[in-house]
């Protein structure tokens, strides 16, 4: 009797069932563990990156800054090769620094490299074109090249941006009369004598007033010319050939010895 009521406890329904354990392969071990890796690996590069991007995005700006600041100094003393490669690299760090491209061509210009200067003086027009300087610079190397009509060109654009820039004027009066009309010219050379009545502007105009035969006029100018700079060489032989002109040959005489002394003849 003992031994039945045994039996039927053992066979009860509600006997636990025993758990059966299910196996894991060691190879969906190792794969958890690679992708743990690699997720990890994710995102270490991803923070590396952040910092990286924000780095360079603090610390550009400093070097283009010191970079274009040595270019500078270095333009000023006439060191144009050492200025490029200054430029260069401030060009590296902010490939949208215009003044950068402005004064890189005009250390091309110093290196006598006008092709390499217009290239410059372009950029500068395509990232600012309202500003007269890169036109009036580009016009100034298209004059060295001799190419007449994109120099008068540029001036006149440099005008129509901004028509009280004396230096505009100057350029495109330049390119007029080295293409062969000393008319023209003239009427803006008085323009930019007008606006700024500096050594330059009055020096081109009273060079074409001698063109002209416009003696009278001419020593007016190239008087002034001395007045503001008194140990110019080339304005007291300028002032020299209208006062030979006039029939002044003792006052040409003495502004020919005077121009040679400056110069050092």
């Amino acid at each position: 009797m003992i031994e039945r009521v045994n039996d039927a406890k053992a066979n009860s329904p509600e006997d636990p069932k025993p758990l059966v354990l299910i196996p894991v392969e060691a190879e969906d071990v190792e794969r958890r563990k690679r992708r743990i890796k690699v997720v990890s690996a994710v995102v270490i590069v991803a923070i590396l990156v952040a910092i990286g991007f924000l780095y360079k995005h603090y610390t550009d700006p400093l070097n283009a800054k010191a970079s274009f600041d040595a270019g500078t100094r270095l333009l000023k003393v006439a060191r144009y090769n050492e200025a490029i490669l200054s430029f260069d690299r401030a060009i590296s760090y902010k490939p949208d620094l215009v003044d950068a491209y402005l004064l890189r061509g005009k250390s091309y210009v110093g290196e006598a490299d006008p092709e390499k200067a217009l290239r410059d003086f372009t950029k500068v027009i395509e990232l600012r074109p309202r500003d007269p300087a890169g036109w009036i610079a580009r016009g100034a190397a298209h004059l060295d090249l001799n190419h007449i009509e994109a120099a008068a060109a540029d001036a006149s654009q440099a005008i129509a941006v901004n028509p009280k820039v004396a230096a505009a004027y100057n350029l495109r009066g330049a390119a007029y009369r080295k293409g062969g009309d000393a008319k023209k010219a003239l009427e803006d050379f008085n323009r930019a004598v007008e606006l700024d009545p500096n050594a330059d502007n009055l020096y081109q105009r009273g060079a074409t007033y001698q063109l002209l035969g416009e003696h009278k006029l001419a020593i007016d100018d190239f008087t002034k010319v001395i007045e503001i700079i008194p140990d110019l060489g080339n304005a007291f032989f300028a002032r020299a050939e209208s006062k030979r002109a006039l029939g002044d040959l003792e006052g040409a005489e003495e502004d020919h010895h005077q121009g040679r002394v400056l110069d050092g003849r």
